[in-house]
């Protein structure tokens, strides 16, 4: 199979779906790997890494698509990317189609298999994501640091503060691997963390491994209301498998949180859990709504690229060869690939992507 490897183009996105060795094993295995020129220069992989392990180089996006029966990604495709995509050809990256209905409808109209990261299931957890989850958990808790400071215009307030001086309290919405990750943090930096869930098996574990400063409890629409009003830091950390994130702080919650108080909703990629979030960049991460600090980068590990690519295609690599070995006959045939098929040849495979947008469902085995 011809396997294709775009560079990135959503702003300040500097990951690329493929190292070397990741290319070198697709190579080993019997494929032709073509690596779009200077893609992983943000990442510190120069193109001659990728040469070096027998990839060849394309001098542009559209060489790219042109050539490849399958592409590896690492995040949605774009609107410029939408007509480079073929019918059959097979797109494996972070769709997060919940959260976009143009983006849902532009490939069920291409006619292309699109297995997503996001959505793949394996012995109950999700081996895709949760890399990028633990960059984005641990780097929740470094941007609202920073976001706390004056200059920002929020509060002011050191996260762990001093002797004599109370930390930060920080408000974790999700205890799954962001969450927990984002605790670990902000405790370690000193802060005064909660951390709400629904599942009392996921908080009596948590109570396990978590240190004295991280307080557990059962997250509730009350509760919720309550912490948040006395929170400096908020953070969003909820995940529904393949569905829109749930809005668990509505806009009027907000007029009873403090003024200078910070958000980091790291639900965004599926629609936020927050119902004042929408969609920030790196060049531009924040904005303010009833007096609080909004961030909502939409690729938070995009400012880390390098422990990011490393991180992701460590998961994905096993996964990307499989897929290249059997085709999108995968969906199918394999039960987990199977849960990473969300659009496969114009209907959608997904029963949460569907349920998202009212589109019919079908399944994977009988589109293929």
């Amino acid at each position: 199979m011809i396997i294709g490897v775009p560079k990135e183009i959503k702003a300040q996105e500097n990951r690329i779906g493929a190292v070397p060795a990741m290319v070198l094993s697709l190579v080993e295995a019997g494929h032709r790997v073509v690596v779009e020129t200077d893609g992983g220069l943000g990442a510190g992989i120069p193109d001659d890494a990728y040469r070096e392990v027998g990839a060849e180089i394309a001098r542009s996006a559209a060489d790219v698509y042109g050539q490849a029966e399958m592409i590896v990604k690492v995040k949605e495709p774009l609107p410029d990317e939408y007509a480079l995509i073929k019918p059959g050809q097979i797109v494996f990256t972070y769709f997060h189609f919940a959260a976009s209905r143009e983006l849902t409808d532009a490939m069920i109209a291409s006619g292309a298999h699109c297995f997503a990261y996001e959505t793949l299931v394996h012995r109950g957890t999700l081996p895709l994501l949760t890399p990028m989850s633990e960059v984005a958990g641990r780097m929740a808790v470094q941007v609202g640091a920073v976001c706390l400071e004056r200059h920002f215009g929020s509060r002011g307030i050191l996260l762990g503060g001093i002797p004599g001086v109370e930390p930060a309290n920080v408000v974790i919405l999700g205890g799954g691997v962001v969450g927990t990750n984002a605790a670990k943090m902000a405790a370690g930096l000193g802060a005064d963390v909660r951390l709400l869930d629904i599942d009392l098996d996921r908080l009596r574990y948590l109570s396990d491994v978590m240190p004295a400063n991280v307080t557990l409890l059962h997250s509730s629409p009350i509760s919720v209301r309550e912490q948040i009003r006395q929170a400096d830091l908020v953070i969003g950390a909820v995940l529904v498998q393949g569905a829109r994130a749930p809005r668990l702080v509505r806009r009027q919650d907000l007029k009873d949180m403090q003024d200078g108080s910070v958000i980091v909703d790291v639900a965004v990629d599926q629609g936020g859990c927050i119902e004042t979030c929408r969609p920030t960049t790196h060049a531009d991460p924040t904005y303010v709504v009833d007096g609080v600090l909004h961030y909502c980068v939409a690729n938070m590990p995009g400012a880390v690229p390098r422990t990011s690519t490393f991180g992701l295609t460590n998961a994905t690599g096993p996964y990307a060869r499989k897929l290249a070995g059997m085709g999108a006959a995968a969906a199918a045939k394999d039960p987990v690939l199977g849960t990473a098929a969300n659009v496969l040849g114009g209907k959608c495979t997904h029963e949460g992507v569907a349920g998202a947008f009212g589109l019919d469902y079908v399944a994977p085995s009988e589109v293929l």
